[in-house]
């Protein structure tokens, strides 16, 4: 498991609004990452934009540090990523969020990933700090993912290195005894029979076998059994008269 020190810091670059650097800190501390680092934020910080559009991810927010330029924002990180899906002329390895995640977890010293201006992205001297580019693969006719959506991308990678709790399943009822499905399969008969649903007689013997292959496939709880019956039930009962 990686170490906590080992968690990527988020560098946001020039942010533009509030809300958006509200909605990167939810996406954020979801995945367990909660360093995040502003550079020169346009509406400057703290933002009142920011703590509704962050859902509750205050401890994000609350710790946030800003920083004058992207070089002293990742002056302490030995790996800097950069995220962007345009050609910049700077020639760096290109890695996918998946990629970058196996690095950080694994590799010596702090890493830091960058994302750029929600209009621009980031400029050339940005990326140019960066030891990497980062990028995921996206259509090509539509490359337009907003700052929260790029961010919970790259936490939802690192994610998987980190020893975060997965939300329990809900636990599943075993199958209902054979003798509770053969009292639904005979009340459902009972009803079919006196509606002559079983008719003509040379076919009701595969009438039945089907029916009976429908209803022992889905393996019924003895609470989906009994909602069942409830239903047949009612449906043999006359219809209420409404005063």
């Amino acid at each position: 498991m990686p170490e906590a020190n080992r968690n990527p810091v988020i560098v946001l670059v020039c942010p533009q609004l509030g809300e958006n650097i509200g909605k990167a800190a939810r996406a954020m501390l979801n995945f367990g990452l909660t360093e995040m680092r502003l550079v020169a934020p346009r509406d400057g910080w703290p933002n009142p934009s920011a703590g509704p559009a962050a859902a509750g991810a205050d401890i994000v927010l609350e710790q946030a540090q800003v920083f004058d330029s992207t070089a002293e924002a990742v002056a302490d990180c030995a790996h800097v990523y950069a995220t962007t899906v345009r050609k910049r002329g700077v020639t760096k390895p290109v890695v996918t969020p998946d990629a970058a995640a196996r690095e950080i977890a694994t590799q010596d010293g702090r890493s830091a990933i960058l994302f750029g201006p929600e209009r621009s992205g980031l400029e050339t001297t940005d990326v140019a700090l960066a030891r990497a580019i980062l990028t995921v693969p996206i259509n090509p006719e539509f490359g337009s993912l907003n700052l929260a959506q790029a961010v919970i991308l790259c936490a939802y990678e690192w994610s998987k290195h980190c020893d975060l709790a997965v939300p329990t399943e809900e636990e599943l009822l075993p199958p209902a005894p054979q003798d509770e499905l053969e009292g639904l399969i005979g009340h459902l008969e009972g009803m079919l029979e006196t509606k002559g649903y079983f008719l003509p007689e040379h076919r009701a013997e595969a009438t039945r076998r089907t029916m009976r292959s429908l209803l022992t496939k889905p393996g019924w709880n003895h609470l989906e059994v009994r909602t069942l019956r409830g239903i047949l039930s009612s449906l043999e009962r006359p219809p209420r008269k409404v005063d």
